[in-house]
């Protein structure tokens, strides 16, 4: 918590402005946060400061995170903010959606088995943003998106284009690993609902980070972030529309470790080239080639 007390009454509008965009309809305030909360003034600013201050009124006595009320004019989703200009504003807001990503028990039965949220990592700047469907157990472990082999192999696929992991945005549809019966390996689909519940705090991600390209990785990514539910192979090669945002589908990474396939990986190759031309990144002959098929004659 920030103990300045300017910088702390920023970060706690950001957040709860971060929980209306989100569409949630309370907070919760650690017992630090409550302290702090009496002892500083609230700017009245469109309308925020009416619930601070409402959340000051009935602070209680005893220890605990209690949740406060959020009104009812702060609590309807968003329907979209200026695009942040600068790159503090950006990492601000993005903290701010984490800490209130990080309190999230909608799905009860995901944050109860989860051992962190998995948040999303990258540039808050980034031109080009990947989405997958859901975290597995090692991002759920280290609570970083992509980790595990297809993970690796995400990373190389980046480098492949000439980017670095660190120049683009990578998260997932759901925050929380789905939840398996107790010595059950492998992981399970996100079900629509938990997908549906979840889809806010990505919407609310691509609004900050507002990147040029969205590459949604499978198909669950597809059906997450557009209600499609179709296959892969028919929808990659092809730009949808994600609020504004071309959205190119393609394969997943595990589903290229799973088939080994020259054609899958050259498929995928040609989907990323689409998107370099998109961003208008340099391409060389190099490029052009990889794993094309060699030539039977």
């Amino acid at each position: 918590m920030p103990k300045d007390p300017e910088q702390f009454r920023a970060t706690l509008l950001a957040y709860v402005e971060t929980l209306r965009r989100t569409g949630r309809r309370s907070i919760r305030l650690w017992p630090g946060w409550r302290q702090a909360l009496r002892s500083i003034s609230i700017p009245r600013q469109e309308g925020i400061s009416e619930s601070l201050s409402a959340a000051q009124a009935s602070l209680p006595q005893e220890a605990g995170p209690p949740q406060e009320s959020i009104p009812n004019s702060l609590s309807r989703p968003s329907t979209g903010s200026p695009e942040p200009t600068d790159r503090e504003e950006r990492v601000r807001r993005l903290e701010a959606l984490r800490q209130a990503t990080a309190g999230c028990r909608r799905c009860a039965h995901l944050a109860g088995s989860r051992s962190q949220i998995v948040f999303g990592v990258g540039n808050p700047h980034a031109r080009l943003l990947f989405t997958g469907e859901a975290p597995g157990a090692e991002e759920d472990r280290q609570g970083e998106p992509f980790v595990g082999p297809a993970g690796k192999l995400l990373t190389r696929m980046i480098q492949a284009m000439g980017l670095q992991r660190e120049d683009v945005y990578i998260a997932n549809i759901l925050k929380c690993r789905p939840d398996l019966p107790p010595g059950t390996p492998g992981n399970r689909k996100p079900t629509p609902g938990e997908m549906e519940t979840c889809l806010p705090y990505l919407r609310e991600q691509i609004d900050i980070i507002r990147p040029e390209v969205i590459v949604a990785l499978g198909a669950t990514a597809l059906e997450g972030l557009t209600g499609l539910r179709t296959g892969i192979s028919t929808m990659r090669g092809t730009f949808l529309d994600f609020q504004g945002i071309p959205l190119l589908p393609t394969f997943h990474p595990s589903y290229l470790l799973y088939r080994p396939d020259l054609r899958l990986k050259r498929q995928v190759w040609e989907d990323l080239l689409l998107v370099m031309k998109r961003l208008n990144l340099p391409i060389s002959e190099r490029q052009r080639g990889f794993f094309l098929i060699p030539s039977q004659g």
